[in-house]
């Protein structure tokens, strides 16, 4: 059953590997043919040695070839999957940086906000560029998975511009899922020690959950367990839970005040709201320093900047390691195996996918990127229609809706009346900022990142001739509420000596 799998931005550190073992970890897939293409020919290449040792470790007829021509990598693709990040780390420095003058404390900045509206300027146009070579020269029936961010931008632009049948990818629900878990098991085990015969673990297989939104602001309205729905008791478990009660204070607010639980991580979730992040000697009240995702300052840039700057330097240690088992143990719960093993194989699977709305979710408009609960066959990817969310839920939703529909149109137009609208907009940038700071940060993240912004060529332009003349409005003289050094090479290579040490 031999499959060919196009990898556009395969020289991501994470992703790509681990798609590829959950991919060849199906008896059916283990002849696929893949292709990595990156413009990173460096990365590229370092990706590829360890995937091509990974796939040899494991005998498996699997074939690997290598491109930094999309056309090629394209050429005869039954799925393409996506994991880009147009611009690299040097235009999603300044997607924090540039909003962190005006005030616009970011901890991720790659899904609404500031930062992500930019991204998908950067975006747009490259996944358009993708969705015509994909009518090419890829397979007529072939599937475009995208796990690139900002995921409702970037796949809103394939199915309405670009005419590919795409699907976005991402795991927030699973994580989710797994606290939920954690909650009940502590709701259900009150005053029973974990030793006893009477303690009972709850695992995911025991918790069904249904999950509707946005992605990224999708929310658990239905967690069954035993029999009974839990949704009112959620509440009630967050505030007990040791750990959650610290790092989750922004989803067990929204929890108290909506009524039902995010899937998203802390981190995220502040920034899409104009709540938690306007004032800066507020922010640490609501986040949590103990890893960057639960709301840290650039939490996501550092993260990203350490783990490129680490990779490069001790890729050859990487070699040397211990090549992973390709098994159904070590399988991940990334959708992308799972889609193109159920499409090929006829086995179901149950899944949530960011999709158009299409009265999916009826109090939500039909031209949205909804993720929802879905299933998927031979017959393809099946979506269910659902309720309505509650009104509240909703009124969160489609606030950020209006943003990422005018930024996106803004993107695929290269209309700057439009891209200004994202920002007045956005929640935390309109409870930060007044017009004329918005405008003024706009026309410094267009000279910024003019490189990757062809469809503002003339607007950069006239950005260039008067933004030198403007008096400054609105600059901040602060590093955010809770930013923290990237560390130094010599740092991690300490870092890394102790944890080796420790086990």
């Amino acid at each position: 059953m031999t499959v060919k799998i196009a990898i556009i931005g395969a020289g991501s550190i994470g992703f790509t590997r681990r798609l590829m073992r959950d991919i060849l970890s199906v008896p059916e897939l283990v002849d696929s043919e893949f292709s990595f293409h990156d413009i990173n020919r460096e990365n590229l290449e370092m990706i590829a040695q360890l995937a091509l040792r990974d796939i040899h470790a494991n005998n498996l007829p699997a074939i690997l070839s290598t491109t930094t021509n999309r056309l090629r990598a394209l050429e005869g693709a039954d799925y393409v999957i996506n994991t880009t990040r147009i611009g690299g780390l040097d235009a999603f420095s300044s997607d924090i940086d540039i909003p962190l003058k005006y005030g616009i404390d970011q901890c991720v900045g790659d899904t609404l906000c500031a930062g992500g509206i930019m991204y998908g300027q950067r975006n747009i146009p490259q996944i358009l560029s993708f969705c015509d070579d994909i009518h090419a020269v890829a397979s007529s029936d072939v599937l475009f998975m995208n796990y690139a961010n900002p995921m409702a931008m970037n796949t809103w632009a394939a199915l309405e511009y670009g005419q590919v049948n795409t699907v976005g990818l991402c795991h927030g629900v699973q994580g989710g899922h797994a606290q939920l878990c954690e909650v009940i098991e502590l709701l259900i085990n009150k005053g029973i020690k974990p030793e006893s015969k009477r303690y009972k673990k709850v695992y995911k297989k025991d918790v069904d959950i249904t999950a509707s939104g946005i992605n990224h602001q999708t929310w658990y309205s239905r967690v069954q367990y035993d029999g009974k729905d839990w949704t009112d008791r959620l509440l009630e478990g967050f505030e007990l839970h040791p750990t959650f009660n610290q790092t989750e204070k922004v989803r067990i607010d929204m929890l108290r005040r909506f009524g039902l639980y995010s899937t998203e991580s802390n981190g995220h979730l502040s920034e899409y709201v104009p709540w938690y992040r306007k004032r800066v000697k507020e922010i640490r009240r609501w986040i949590s320093l103990d890893t960057w995702i639960h709301g840290e300052t650039g939490g996501y840039l550092r993260v990203c900047t350490e783990g490129r700057n680490w990779f490069k330097t001790d890729f050859p240690n990487w070699m040397k390691t211990e090549p992973p088992k390709f098994t159904p143990e070590t399988r991940s719960e990334e959708h992308g195996s799972w889609i193109i093993e159920a499409l090929e194989t006829g086995r179901n699977y149950i899944g949530h996918f960011n999709v158009r709305n299409d009265g999916v979710i009826p109090n939500l408009p039909n031209e949205a990127i909804v993720e929802v609960p879905g299933y998927v066959d031979k017959n393809g990817i099946n979506i269910p229609q659902l309720e309505a969310l509650p009104r509240g839920c909703a009124a969160v939703c489609n606030q950020s809706i209006s943003v990422q529909g005018l930024a996106t149109e803004a993107a695929v137009h290269g209309d700057i009346e439009l891209l200004r609208q994202a920002f007045m907009m956005d929640p935390l940038v309109g409870a930060v900022c007044n017009p004329p700071e918005i405008w003024e940060m706009v026309d410094e993240m267009l000279i910024a990142q003019a490189k990757w912004l062809p469809q503002y060529k003339a607007e950069i332009r006239r950005a260039r001739k008067h933004f030198p003349k403007q008096k400054r409005l609105g600059l901040k003289s602060t590093r955010g509420a809770a930013r923290l050094k990237t560390k130094s090479i010599t740092q991690l290579r300490n870092s890394a000596k102790l944890k080796r040490e420790k086990h």
